[in-house]
């Protein structure tokens, strides 16, 4: 069975990432893509599911997946610990199913050390001006907080040329696009193709 491919995605906030990501979603079956399941050791808000939305585990257990390297990035953010677990990954793309990690470009940063074959995606907006619309236009941020949003959006393009592809999210269905026809060529990259089509070269290449 060919394996699937774990796709790396970053953005600043604002771009569009998460609405690519869950528009791209409804384009694929579940067998063919699923979106990563982080680990975290926050409490469960009403609604949640454990494993659907998040593995729910103590600090304990964390702290002990941390020293037997179980995850493929962590990070601690206000007091709760977040992190990628290299196993249930693994566990799907064996599957041949592809994995999207929506994450920033420290996290990718360390997913791209231990599993190379990763492939990563940039989401960039079309302009600081449209950047700065939508961050207000989400009507819920003090000028203070857009102005940080805004300097943290800087330093976070910065990293774009550390990933393997790059779209601009201009016009949204383009970008869905672009973001589909990536997925669409690595799985018509050698590797899986032979994998996925064995028995046919076989008999192809039979005398």
């Amino acid at each position: 069975m060919a394996q699937g491919t774990l796709y790396i995605i970053s953005a600043p906030s604002g771009a569009g990432k998460s609405s690519l990501i869950q528009a791209m979603l409804k384009t694929q079956p579940l067998y063919d893509t699923q979106v990563s399941i982080s680990h975290t050791t926050r409490g469960m808000r009403p609604g949640e599911q454990h494993g659907e939305h998040y593995y729910f585990v103590s600090k304990q257990e964390f702290e002990t997946m941390i020293e037997q390297d179980a995850f493929l990035e962590h990070a601690e953010v206000f007091g709760n610990y977040y992190g990628t677990s290299r196993e249930a990954i693994a566990q799907v793309l064996a599957t041949g199913v592809d994995v999207f990690l929506d994450i920033d470009w420290q996290g990718a940063q360390q997913i791209r050390q231990k599993m190379p074959s990763a492939r990563s995606i940039f989401v960039l907006p079309p302009s600081k001006e449209e950047l700065d619309r939508r961050l207000r236009g989400r009507g819920q941020d003090s000028e203070e907080v857009i102005a940080r949003r805004m300097a943290q959006a800087v330093a976070e393009m910065s990293h774009y040329a550390e990933y393997d592809y790059l779209i601009v999210n201009d016009d949204f269905d383009l970008a869905l696009s672009d973001l589909k026809t990536i997925i669409r060529a690595e799985r018509l990259r050698m590797g899986r193709q032979k994998a996925r089509h064995d028995a046919l070269i076989s008999k192809l290449l039979a005398d």
